[in-house]
């Protein structure tokens, strides 16, 4: 029997980890039918099936479970190793993968990555930005991006870019049209711009004042899946939108939006960059963390 190589055993972890040869192929930065051949060379020279493949799904056979929890401690320490030489070189080099929503994309796009860039020339930074909020460590990613109460409590969560505030905005135009609602309970005579969450369900308006809080099915005819929509349907006149303050404040600023039950509207806790807690941290993630918090203390001085 001819050994597997280092490469072949790399991709099979992969795609048993994933359960997919696309997301496999996306993080190891190879095509799907490389990836594929891979694995049939693999299980060619080890004379046994390791994965039941169909059009839609991948699975683990007995035999590929048992070479994953094998062979999965070794090429975490093989990773481990690697990165300890990096670090012994005084310079991270490698992947950054970072998965995060559209607004900590933007503050790590503007205050973070640019230094980071500068100071560590040898790390490739993939930065993948989507709504929904995945499973970090399934999906390969080192770190992620998110609302700091939605982030899952078994990870370490970095804070950064101050609180946030939800808040409620609809045009000058709508308001004379339809009156400005004074408590939450009257938006139920409202026409509002609903947001459609990645998994499918209409997010749901929260507000709280001293004390007591209200969650509301926003009532309207009109969902969208993208902020950037929702300010701009409430602009144009078509109903109150409910959105982080960040994506409103230009049109807010223009006269285009005003913004309504402000007082119903507080702040909470805003983002944070997140990560496995009991896994070694890559050396390229460790020094961006560092930048992410020199900038973090800069923005607290000058606040």
């Amino acid at each position: 029997m001819t050994k597997p190589t280092l490469n072949d055993l790399a991709a099979f972890a992969a795609v048993a980890t994933h359960r997919s040869f696309r997301k496999a192929a996306d993080t190891m930065g190879v095509s799907r039918s490389a990836l594929s051949h891979a694995i049939i060379g693999l299980e060619e020279r080890l004379a046994i099936r390791l994965l039941n493949r169909t059009t839609r799904s991948v699975s683990l056979t007995d035999a590929g479970a048992q070479l994953l929890t094998r062979i999965e401690p070794v090429l975490l320490e093989l990773d481990h190793a690697l990165d300890t030489l990096s670090e012994a070189r005084g310079a991270p080099s490698g992947l950054l993968r970072i998965n995060a929503n559209k607004s900590g994309a933007r503050i790590l796009l503007r205050d973070v990555i640019p230094p980071f860039r500068e100071r560590h020339a040898e790390v490739e930074v993939d930065l993948v930005s989507e709504g929904r909020l995945v499973d970090i460590v399934e999906q390969g990613f080192d770190a992620g991006v998110r609302l700091f109460e939605a982030i899952p409590e078994d990870m370490v969560a970095v804070k950064f870019g101050g609180t946030v505030r939800f808040i409620a905005v609809a045009a000058s135009s709508y308001l004379l049209d339809r009156g400005t609602p004074r408590t939450p309970d009257d938006l139920k005579n409202h026409s509002c711009i609903r947001q459609r969450l990645p998994s499918g369900k209409r997010y749901r308006w929260e507000f709280s004042r001293r004390g007591s809080e209200i969650t509301i099915d926003a009532p309207g005819n009109l969902s969208l899946d993208d902020n950037d929509l929702l300010v701009g349907a409430a602009a144009a006149g078509q109903g109150i939108a409910y959105v982080a303050e960040p994506f409103a404040v230009p049109l807010l600023r223009s006269g285009q939006l005003v913004e309504i039950l402000a007082d119903w509207c507080p702040a909470i806790p805003g983002l944070a960059l997140y990560y496995p807690r009991n896994r070694h941290m890559p050396s390229a993630l460790r020094a961006f963390i560092d930048i992410l918090k020199e900038t973090e203390r800069a923005r607290k001085a000058d606040a």
